[in-house]
């Protein structure tokens, strides 16, 4: 039985977050273990590579997360001074590669208009929905590849 609002209003209140990271990070805990009970598999990994330059710093890389038999992209980023020369492309085939050692059949990435909705395209992924307006003036699209394990 749920007990009446004004109750609950005495036992909880909202506050902003003090470490935003921190609270995302036990979000996405908690939902991972709420995932795990109702789909029975615990396999979830993050996964990133990087690409160095001569003086050691991060000039690219990639992140995300594979999870019963999926992998979603979350991050692709290379700096402007090392765009052009290939390394989102061997960033992107990597995460492929990890994610088919991982035994997934399906990769997701989330990407702005005006980002690389064409770099996936030319790179095998295929738009499954686009949210007009998402920022204004800029479309928010979802594409999906279809793996070989």
């Amino acid at each position: 039985m749920h007990q009446p609002l004004q109750n609950m209003e005495n036992k909880y209140r909202i506050e902003t977050g003090k470490d935003h990271h921190q609270v995302m990070q036990l979000l996405e805990d908690g939902i991972y273990e709420y995932n795990i009970k109702n789909v029975n598999k615990d396999d979830g990994r993050y996964f990133s590579r990087v690409v160095l330059s001569d003086s050691k710093d991060i000039v690219a890389g990639i992140a995300g997360w594979t999870w019963a038999g999926v992998c979603e992209i979350t991050q692709l980023w290379v700096d402007g001074s090392a765009r052009k020369n290939g390394l989102g492309k061997m960033l992107l085939e990597a995460a492929e590669a990890e994610a088919t050692g991982r035994g997934c059949h399906t990769i997701m990435v989330r990407t702005f208009s005006f980002q690389a909705p064409g770099f996936y395209g030319k790179n095998g992924y295929k738009t499954e929905h686009v949210i007009e307006g998402f920022p204004a003036g800029h479309d928010y699209y979802i594409l999906i590849k279809k793996i070989t394990c």
